[in-house]
């Protein structure tokens, strides 16, 4: 989905107008920031328990294979709890810094105290940063809940300096219909169901049913990469893991 902005950019939400959530795209934003703020007290939980324990090991050994390395400037985008920016900061170190960015206040609350980070609250299409400040900038799984990827990716390739690196980490859609319907059975039904009653919280569940129709409805990877190209980034790959989970790198050119 595609419109001319008053700019003459494109403009590409990330998925269709979810009418069982919000009633207008303008809505979107307040109603996501409002989800994510209700569900932070369950989050890390209901994360390790889709993993399955194996997330924070997978996230680290994605940073590393997309070239995050001691001394690196990060800035982690949709940080949310830090699930991604604490395994980030430990790998850039004390000479490095790890900043992270979330429109959720809720969220940045649930970060650990004690994480030697910068928390910010602000949203990816709109970053209050100086331009190239980072060597890398890292998005897991927040990229279904921002409004336009085509500001989001212009941002990062704003605020990273030649030859830094871009990592997106989300779900994707299974192309074979046996995954397809193995993975809506887990996210939509199991997932959503125990969430509830662990939690017995309908917050906790609501946000999880919202996951489930953003992975549905999610642009293909090929319109990912599209504006990734667009923004300016170059060496553009993909990397799927196991059918249902997909890696997006790509580098601002010297």
């Amino acid at each position: 989905m595609r419109r001319p902005a008053t700019d003459q950019r494109p403009v590409t939400p990330p998925h269709a107008l979810l009418r069982g959530h919000y009633a207008h795209e303008n809505e979107r934003p307040q109603y996501v920031r409002a989800l994510f703020d209700e569900a932070a007290p369950h989050y890390d939980w209901i994360n390790r328990m889709m993993s399955l324990g194996s997330g924070e090991a997978y996230r680290r050994l994605a940073l590393r294979r997309a070239g995050l390395r001691p001394g690196m400037r990060l800035l982690d985008i949709a940080s949310g709890t830090g699930l991604v920016l604490r395994p980030a900061s430990a790998i850039v170190g004390p000479t490095g810094l790890a900043v992270g960015i979330d429109p959720s206040l809720g969220m940045l609350r649930q970060s650990p105290a004690a994480q030697p980070v910068l928390l910010v609250q602000a949203r990816g299409e709109s970053l209050p940063l100086v331009s190239s400040a980072f060597d890398f900038v890292s998005l897991g799984y927040g990229l279904r809940h921002v409004a336009d990827l085509d500001a989001l990716f212009h941002e990062c390739y704003r605020v990273l300096r030649p030859r830094g690196r871009l990592l997106v980490l989300e779900f994707s859609r299974p192309r074979s219909r046996i995954g397809l319907g193995l993975t809506r059975f887990y996210l939509k039904s199991i997932v959503p169901l125990v969430t509830r009653l662990v939690t017995r919280s309908p917050s906790a569940e609501k946000i999880m049913r919202y996951c489930w129709d953003t992975v549905e409805h999610f642009v293909p990877p090929e319109t990912v990469r599209e504006t990734e190209l667009r923004a300016g980034f170059v060496d553009v790959e993909q990397r799927g893991i196991l059918g249902a989970l997909c890696e997006f790198s790509a580098t601002k050119p010297a």
